[in-house]
């Protein structure tokens, strides 16, 4: 079966602090009715720092959508290659063993996508298939996991690289002063991901099955207003309360494989929030310290989007890997409201 290997993960060196961050939204938004409530809200996240590519006077600027994505353009193809590499040498393979390259990021555009330009610059074969996602937001990081699953299923004994590049802080829009929008400014940071997911042997996660759910007539709670000045961030008041319905979801999703949601070996989800969390380890009746790498990242990322579930897998590989055979749970969330979902076991060596 198909195995999702160590991550690798980058984040920029400016770093801004959980109390820089209130200062700063003090300043730009000062005197706004809404701000008092926003700062509670930010605070109660428990994010410590973020990282993000510009130092913050740059970022907190607007220099229009054209010179934004020109930084982004620039900065992923700076940041990616170094992340790509390490993913290659921990799943003991070259650029020339990858067979597609799935490529996802919600804040910045490209065409062609970066895909082409890796497959040019770092010794991908020409023949490489090119999977890039775009509009999947937080949720991308599992749909990639899933679709890279997928492919290593339809063609068997074939590599996949998972790239994520999110660079949050590009989409920052001073004007806008929603609390939705106020929230995201004191949530969201960057970082760079990758991993493979091979279709034989290597040490990981063996993906066993996948899923995805689509919570029905709420794909207005989450999403960008496309404007002369770029993507402007839209968060409906009733997203932090979607684990409800999601965790029947992932609860039945478990069950068709007779696993007990409740009672895996580690869960790897995506940390859009406090809430998200506690709310999953209610109504999946689970102490919340088995998301404890999903907190990590969390409180020393903030939301890195689709990188989310990548840095939560790197830890789990970094700091307590399984035992083999051990069962766990990956699931991303994010616009549509989208869940993506996938179970595997803990393995070593040749195929199990």
């Amino acid at each position: 079966m198909p195995r999702l290997c160590k991550p690798s993960v980058r984040v920029p060196e400016y770093v801004i602090t959980a109390a820089e961050t209130l200062e700063f939204a003090k300043k730009v938004h000062s005197g706004k009715p809404q701000l008092p409530l926003a700062l509670r809200l930010i605070e109660n996240t428990g994010v410590q720092k973020r990282h993000i590519v510009q130092p913050i006077e740059k970022t907190l600027s607007h220099p229009g959508l054209t010179e934004r994505n020109r930084i982004y353009e620039a900065e992923s193809k700076e940041r990616t290659p170094e992340v790509i590499e390490e993913a290659l040498k921990n799943a003991e393979l070259t650029a020339r063993d990858v067979d597609a390259i799935i490529y996802v990021s919600c804040t910045g555009f490209l065409m062609p996508s970066l895909t082409a330009w890796l497959i040019n610059h770092m010794g991908f074969r020409s023949d490489t298939r090119q999977i890039p996602i775009a509009q999947l937001g937080c949720a991308a990081g599992g749909g990639a996991i899933n679709r890279a699953h997928d492919f290593c299923v339809a063609h068997p004994g074939s590599n996949v690289l998972i790239v994520s590049c999110e660079l949050c802080s590009l989409c920052y829009q001073p004007e806008d002063d929603a609390i939705g929008s106020l929230l995201s400014d004191g949530l969201f940071g960057d970082a760079v991901a990758a991993a493979v997911v091979r279709g034989d042997g290597g040490i990981g996660i063996e993906l066993e099955r996948n899923s995805s759910y689509l919570i029905p007539h709420t794909e207005d709670w989450i999403s960008y207003a496309v404007r002369d000045t770029g993507f402007h961030f839209q968060l409906d008041r009733r997203v932090p309360g979607t684990m409800e319905p999601l965790a029947p979801v992932l609860r039945d999703f478990t069950a068709e494989a007779d696993w007990d949601a409740g009672n895996l070996d580690f869960y790897l989800v995506h940390a859009g929030g406090p809430r998200i969390l506690n709310d999953l380890a209610k109504f999946l009746d689970v102490d919340r310290k088995v998301f404890r790498h999903s907190w990590a990242t969390l409180t020393e990322y903030g939301n890195i989007a689709s990188a989310v579930v990548l840095d939560a897998a790197y830890r789990l590989f970094e700091t307590d890997p399984p035992m083999p055979g051990a069962t766990g749970l990956i699931a991303g969330f994010g616009p549509g409201i989208t869940a993506e979902m996938a179970l595997g076991r803990w393995a070593m060596g040749g195929p199990q």
